[in-house]
């Protein structure tokens, strides 16, 4: 399916919730829950049936400290569970309530969003921006959307005292460059959907100033995805621990698609999908 179709339908129904479905042993609030692609599998059904556009399914944790692990340790994790569920996307769409969904694949690496792709997924989302020309040239080839999202240095050293001249500023900057970097690949501009990082590089203050300016990422002109969902800003705020941060988590979303957000990365997808109805008939 081209990237033009999947961002049209992500435009024609903003804002859309992006299921997260992790992999891993060690992700900072499932990790462990979904590591059978049997048990996967169910849970992006579950995300389907309950409104998720997008199932984004990652291989590695990107949480604070979190150690890489291997192209073969990753593809061994996400690629039977990307080909299960196209296996069985007939049957799904037959109780899902998105009329079509998508699956993104979670991955900085090259090689494994080229097989990710090859698989069945339809979007990479790549946490370190298309900072990889390799990364940029797979995108390009297979000509789908991108997630080009910011942020500090590594999961293994981003929260290690970041620091900004203007956090805002110095992501629309890097916007900016990637994007040009993209279109000299071969990337067309609408392929692209950008993500400021919350948490990935960023005080409490930094997350603060980013939700109270999406209006400044949206003067770039492409699709805004924002993933706040049980992120440790919120025991910041309130003090409650990752299971209970689903009431932080909706506020700040709803917040998010009121100053223009596009997409919501969500562990919660129900929840969001009766929030969101709540605050369309609200308008």
């Amino acid at each position: 399916m081209s990237h033009k179709a999947i961002i049209n339908t992500i435009k024609r129904n903003s804002p859309v919730l992006m299921g997260v479905l992790n992999v891993t042993p060690d992700s900072f609030s499932d990790g462990g829950k979904y590591t059978s692609t049997k048990a996967a599998v169910q849970q992006a059904i579950s995300m389907t049936e309950s409104g998720a556009y997008i199932i984004d399914i990652g291989g590695e944790s990107s949480r604070p400290g979190a150690k890489p692990v291997s192209e073969e340790e990753e593809m061994k994790r996400a690629l039977p569970v990307i080909k299960a569920l196209i296996n069985r996307r007939d049957a799904i769409n037959r109780v899902s309530t998105s009329k079509q969904w998508y699956i993104s694949i979670d991955t900085y690496k090259p090689a494994v969003a080229e097989a990710a792709l090859l698989a069945g997924a339809n979007i990479v989302n790549d946490i370190t921006g298309l900072q990889n020309a390799q990364m940029r040239s797979v995108v390009a080839k297979y000509n789908c959307p991108v997630v080009l999202m910011h942020m500090l240095g590594t999961p293994q050293t981003m929260q290690k005292q970041p620091r900004y001249t203007n956090v805002v500023q110095d992501i629309t900057n890097f916007f900016k460059q990637q994007i040009l970097l993209a279109k000299q690949a071969g990337i067309k501009r609408e392929q692209i959907i950008l993500d400021p990082g919350i948490g990935f590089g960023k005080t409490l203050n930094h997350n603060l100033k980013i939700l109270r300016n999406i209006s400044q990422f949206e003067k770039l002109k492409l699709p805004i995805l924002i993933g706040a969902s049980r992120k440790s800003m919120i025991e910041k705020i309130t003090g409650a621990k990752t299971e209970d941060r689903l009431p932080g988590t909706l506020a700040l979303h709803l917040w998010a698609t009121q100053q223009g957000a596009d997409i919501l990365r969500v562990h919660d997808v129900a929840e969001h999908t009766q929030a969101l109805k709540i605050q369309e008939k609200l308008h």
